[in-house]
């Protein structure tokens, strides 16, 4: 269970790969086939947590009152589909790495999904005395095999109306320590609602709004304890931050409102693999590498929302669907002034 939360906290990181005794035979292979199998297998795992991070900007096209205040609590889970659990892995794309069945391209699990059975390849290696040796190494699995099929995220929020028709918010996270494993959470953005510089405003039936916001999500999880392999402050960085551009209408009523929105997020992720490893070449001699790896993603998807609100007297509850990449669904409770 360990494990499973460092993933979930660190939002589905290196975690799974690091949980296998083979990080070893996998740098062994080589940097490059280390960092390409990473690329992969981390990809669907980033592009959720920066879905998530991202919904529940807006909870209606209509701005606040000048000088009003809104704050809230949002939660938010995506869906993980099957086509994110799994990607082709072809071994002409390594230099190191081949199935032992001979067979070039086998479909494996990304860090959301899960290998049953377990999956294998053979791991070419230098060795200074013997020259080229061979290893076994079983492909990691992901979340998968603890059944986790959601990527949750949450965040507090709040609203500031300085100008007529004019919302700027903010969100955070703060900073998470569970042990060995850190992650936090911050963004700003500015809603702008185009019906109130029309003069007709007060009798047309909706509102129209657009919205422009950055979040950045940072995290980090320290293994050194862990002893997987021999070396000092090994860790695993990760840093996303992303923009997302939306157009929001909405019904304008007392009470009950219904919302939506088409919106496009766009941005970039990092991840670290820093520390020394001193990874063994056969029984005599390792070679020690430092900080061995970067994964570079770029982030770009479209997102459609569709949702509703409920206002009673200063309480607010809304409840929308996101259709992209991971559907999602997400729940804000709002204090509204």
């Amino acid at each position: 269970m360990k494990k499973i939360f460092a993933t979930l906290i660190v939002s589905c990181f290196l975690t799974n790969v690091l949980a296998q005794e083979n990080i070893d035979d996998l740098l062994a292979a080589g940097i490059n086939d280390a960092k390409r199998f990473s690329t992969d297998y981390l990809a669907p795992a980033t592009d959720g947590i920066a879905l998530g991070v991202n919904n529940g900007w807006f909870n209606h096209g209509k701005s606040l009152k000048k000088y009003g205040f809104e704050f809230s609590i949002i939660g938010n889970a995506n869906f993980i589909k099957s086509d994110k659990k799994t990607f082709e892995l072809n071994v002409n794309d390594y230099e190191n790495i081949r199935f032992p069945d001979n067979s070039t391209k086998k479909m494996v699990a990304t860090s959301l999904g899960h290998n049953d059975p377990d999956v294998t390849v053979i791991v070419t290696y230098d060795d200074p005395i013997f020259g080229n040796q061979e290893v076994e190494l079983t492909l990691p699995t992901g979340i998968g095999a603890a059944n986790i099929n959601i990527i949750p995220t949450a965040f507090v929020q709040a609203g500031f109306s300085p100008f007529k028709g004019t919302v700027i918010k903010g969100r955070f996270f703060p900073k998470i320590d569970t042990e060995d494993a850190k992650i936090g959470l911050y963004g700003f953005g500015i809603q702008q609602e185009f019906t109130k510089w029309l003069p007709a405003n007060k009798v047309i039936p909706v509102s129209i709004s657009g919205l422009i916001a950055y979040t950045h999500l940072d995290g980090s999880y320290d293994f050194t304890d862990e002893n997987i392999v021999e070396g000092s402050n090994q860790r695993i960085d990760k840093n996303i931050n992303t923009m997302v551009y939306q157009l929001i209408v909405s019904t304008k009523l007392k009470i009950l409102n219904f919302y939506a929105g088409l919106g496009y997020i766009d941005g970039k992720s990092k991840t670290d693999l820093l520390g020394r490893y001193r990874v063994s070449n056969g029984v005599l001699f390792s070679d020690e590498i430092v900080d061995p790896f970067s994964v570079n993603h770029k982030i770009s998807m479209v997102k459609g929302t569709i949702g509703t609100n409920l206002k009673l007297g200063v309480f607010m509850l809304n409840l929308d669907y996101t259709l992209a990449e991971f559907n999602s669904l997400s729940f804000g409770t709002s204090l509204v002034f």
